[in-house]
């Protein structure tokens, strides 16, 4: 579910996936992998991705189907 969301969430601001690791300080290889369900993020970057985002770390992982953080 996380690499569904993670490129859905990027295309949905109009971002490549070397503009978003470079949100992330990471590389276009990783943000690749990670949408390819290759590899899984660290917690801290999950975090960071959450934040980049504006969504919750439940969202991403598929735990929540609601994309805002409103409560």
């Amino acid at each position: 579910m996380f690499f569904e969301r993670i490129k859905e969430l990027r295309l949905s601001l109009g971002m490549n996936q070397i503009q978003l690791g470079r949100k992330l300080f990471v590389t276009k290889q990783c943000i690749s992998n990670w949408e390819n369900g290759n590899i899984q993020p660290s917690i801290d970057m999950l975090i960071k991705i959450a934040q980049t985002f504006s969504v919750s770390t439940d969202y991403l992982l598929g735990l929540n189907n609601k994309c805002t953080l409103d409560a």
